[in-house]
């Protein structure tokens, strides 16, 4: 198991010998235990990477050793506590609140799940904790790195590897 490390204070990744800048949370970093949906927290803890979400044209799909899948127009991701698939991939339209994979901007080029709140998930404790493409601003509770960081890294990730976050 290796672990990508985030310094949120320091606005640090690193991996290995490979440090990088990363973005986190509009809202900072918070014990998970805390963390609600829509407060643009990212939740301090060790997540597990559950998988790749590549979106088609955008992000290249070779030398990837996590599990993986192209991104397609009607995926999404439920944010309602209501949902009886919260915090859970889903099509689009859904009668319950949900975000879509497809975005204008390209932070959902590559998106890495972690593991928060999903085993099981608990309505409200956060949603769509993912590992993204950086935009140039606090994101809504993910950490993100810029393009080419992201580019360099991926091939190194296993399965197996974990998120380590901390304030």
């Amino acid at each position: 198991m290796n672990v990508i490390r985030v310094d949120c204070a320091a606005g640090q990744l690193s991996f290995g010998d490979l440090m990088m800048d990363c973005t986190i949370g509009r809202g900072g970093a918070c014990v998970a235990a805390d963390k609600r949906e829509g407060d643009g927290c990212t939740p301090i803890g060790r997540w597990p990477l559950r998988g790749v979400l590549l979106r088609p044209g955008k992000a290249p799909a070779c030398n990837i050793h996590l599990p993986w899948r192209w991104i397609r127009a009607d995926d999404g991701w439920s944010d309602d506590g209501a949902d009886p698939a919260y915090n859970r991939p889903i099509r689009l339209p859904r009668a319950f609140s949900a975000e879509s994979l497809i975005r204008s901007d390209d932070a959902y080029d590559v998106i890495v799940v972690l593991g928060h709140n999903d085993a099981p998930p608990v309505a409200g404790q956060g949603s769509a904790i993912f590992f993204h493409l950086s935009e140039g601003r606090p994101t809504a509770g993910c950490v993100a790195v810029e393009r080419a960081d992201m580019l360099r890294l991926l091939p190194m990730l296993r399965p197996g590897d974990v998120m380590d976050i901390r304030p």
